[in-house]
């Protein structure tokens, strides 16, 4: 376990490197905008995580130097004031993170077992691994450069896959279970929930699907958008999704700092809860309920047509996540047809719940039954009430913390996001 904490650390560092390599002191800090964060604060702050959690309050050692809660601690530091921190310089602030890394590492390897550490460094990874797909999503609002993280896979652009998974009603243990090893406070813990039988599509909604939709005015008919998706329309000034443009030969969309063919297979992406509800009623469907995704993902047939009490840590069952079973890692850049990847189906199957792209359920995020926070309180408690669940992962998540009782959060009119949806039939 030790090792692989080393390694997995190690490896969260490259990926923070490879994600801010090639951009100049201008782009390291970037305009000041709400969706976002100054680059060169946040990969202080990710490395801080580590030094605050493991090194002071764990092992109780004295800060690395006498200022870093003063610019790192986002508890604190409200978001707009990131940018007029006296920060340090793009090298010292590498210099820092080494530094940290490289305590942490002498502590894993040289002191005994300690299994309070290794669940706080556990913590910290997965802390740096949610930053790095921000840092991903960063450039791309901001129309930085291509990563050097992956290339599109021509062979993984082309393939649908039409209609519905029928799934029977029955008992559910929606979350986690104690015996899953590491998971967050809001996954915590598996409680009983009774579903009613429902269908949902195999696939997440296409490109040309969603094209489909605005090709049939769907952003200018009023009827498809409740009164907040009316005001955030408005608001947002859009006619197509955000990293969409006509041309003369059809669709594009900007991929970074590049726009380029729009791939018609692909799973739409960067729509926000807005969006994916008005495609919806558009359609006539709807978006999975949290539960009816989980279930979807999860859970296995009985045999005699209702659900069975086993239940899956990944729709293709319990082998760690591989390339040939989802889309994950940064490693295909983009998103890939959402018909492609058979081998990573759940039970009824449904293709690609994890990776690919992150997906909006109808739910508003709030706690599971007996709450309590962990550690770190600001994680979930703050974002109870107003935001919206999204399941399952995108192309950009890593493969090391993603299963599918996860469970994040933006708010309805995010769609800087990497996320799109898939839905039920009414």
């Amino acid at each position: 376990m030790s090792q692989f904490l080393i390694d997995s650390m190690q490896d969260a560092r490259r990926r923070t490197l490879t994600l801010i390599e090639g951009l100049d002191a201008t782009q390291l800090m970037g305009p000041k905008l709400p969706i976002v964060n100054p680059l060169r604060w946040e990969i202080g702050h990710a490395a801080y995580f580590y030094e605050y959690w493991i090194l002071r309050q764990h092992l109780g050692l004295q800060a690395v130097n006498d200022s870093v809660d003063r610019l790192y601690d986002s508890i604190s530091i409200a978001h707009d004031e990131r940018w007029d921190l006296p920060l340090p310089s793009l090298q010292d602030t590498l210099a820092y993170m080494q530094t940290v890394h490289e305590r942490v590492q002498h502590h894993v390897q040289q002191d005994g077992p300690d299994p309070k550490r290794d669940y706080l460094l556990e913590y910290a990874i997965y802390h740096e691994d949610m930053h790095t797909e921000a840092y991903t999503y960063t450039r791309q609002t901001l129309a930085y450069p291509t990563p050097a993280i992956g290339a599109v896979p021509d062979e993984l652009l082309q393939g649908r896959l039409q209609g519905d998974a029928h799934i029977p009603g029955g008992a559910f243990m929606l979350g986690a279970m104690p015996q899953h090893g590491f998971v967050f406070d809001n996954e915590k813990w598996a409680h009983a929930r009774e579903v009613q039988a429902f269908a949902i599509a195999r696939a997440a909604v296409s490109n040309a699907e969603y094209a489909a939709f605005v090709d049939a005015g769907g952003y200018r008919d009023m009827a498809y958008w409740d009164e907040a998706g009316q005001t955030w329309l408005r608001e947002s000034g859009l006619a197509c999704p955000r990293y969409w443009r006509r041309a003369g030969d059809g669709w594009q969309m900007r991929r970074f700092d590049r726009w380029e063919p729009l791939p018609l297979d692909a799973a739409v992406i960067h729509v926000c809860w807005h969006e994916a509800r008005a495609y919806c009623r558009w359609a006539g469907r709807r978006l999975p309920s949290e539960l009816e995704w989980e279930v979807a993902a999860a859970a296995e047939p009985d045999g005699w047509g209702g659900l069975s009490q086993s239940k899956r840590r990944y729709p293709w069952g319990d082998a760690q996540p591989a390339p040939h079973l989802a889309n994950l890692d940064g490693s295909a850049l983009g998103t890939i047809a959402v018909g492609a990847l058979q081998e990573g189906d759940s039970a009824f199957g449904c293709r690609q719940m994890i990776g690919n792209v992150w997906e909006w359920t109808e739910d508003t995020f709030g706690p599971y039954p007996g709450f309590t926070p962990d550690m770190y309180q600001d994680y979930s408690q703050p974002l109870f009430g107003h935001t919206r669940v999204l399941r399952g992962g995108a192309w950009s998540t890593r493969g090391r913390m993603i299963r599918n009782t996860w469970r994040t959060y933006y708010g309805p009119e995010r769609n800087d996001v990497f996320a799109g949806f898939r839905t039920c039939a009414l």
